[in-house]
């Protein structure tokens, strides 16, 4: 990519698989903004905000537009996790996971997409997971979350596709990251895994690489590395 290429714009940029991504991007030339609750210091370009407040991410995303650039890619990798059955989620709770992950992939798109349908051109890249896709028990919150994302970039996938805008996403399974639960760490539920590893930051960020840069035949798919979790 040249120098004068549009920047991509990463949430929960901070850690996990999010920094994995920003660190992905830049080593293909992307000039990266990190948006995140605590400011990602790996970056030289970073913004604080909680990407579930639409106020907050529409003024955060003007000013990346005004003071960096028109925005290329976008990828959503803001989470929020809990484990809880069915029968204990509170309206709280319910309403938080539905706001970090619905409100975390639409406000940001609401701030992109105008300009990347003007331009005829952007990558959007939304982080779902394995469980939007084949769920579990007491994650009931955390995979309808997830799944929902998974319905949105397919619709949307198909309705921007004319514009040349590509929006699809990315589901990983059992990751080594700060929200992973500690009982997806023991070597029990390793070896219930086909691959008896968990993944890594590096490979989601691989894959959300090839869809961003490399990926222009992919419109509202859903690329799923989660060691043998769902297959």
């Amino acid at each position: 990519m040249s120098a004068a290429a549009p920047v991509a714009v990463v949430t929960g940029a901070a850690s996990g698989i999010g920094a994995a991504v920003c660190r992905a991007l830049e080593a293909t030339g992307w000039t990266v903004v990190g948006v995140d609750m605590r400011r990602p210091d790996h970056l030289a370009h970073s913004f604080v905000c909680d990407v579930s407040d639409p106020h907050a991410v529409k003024a955060a995303f003007a000013r990346i537009e005004a003071e960096i650039g028109a925005v290329g890619a976008l990828v959503t990798a803001a989470g929020h996790y809990e484990f809880a059955p069915i029968g204990e989620i509170t309206e709280d709770q319910w309403s938080r996971m539905m706001r970090v992950h619905i409100g975390g992939l639409l406000n940001p798109l609401r701030a992109v997409l105008p300009g990347m349908i003007e331009r005829q051109d952007g990558a959007v890249v939304a982080i779902s997971s394995e469980l939007g896709i084949g769920g579990t028990e007491s994650e009931a919150h955390y995979s309808a979350a997830k799944g929902a994302i998974l319905g949105l970039v397919r619709s949307l996938g198909s309705e921007v596709a004319g514009h040349n805008v590509r929006v699809n996403a990315v589901a990983p399974g059992p990751t080594d990251t700060p929200l992973l639960p500690a009982a997806q760490r023991t070597p029990e539920y390793l070896a219930s895994l086909p691959a008896r590893a968990l993944g890594q930051p590096e490979d989601i960020a691989q894959a959300v690489q090839f869809l961003v840069d490399e990926g222009g035949f992919c419109f509202g798919e859903v690329m799923s590395p989660n060691m043998g979790a769902v297959i």
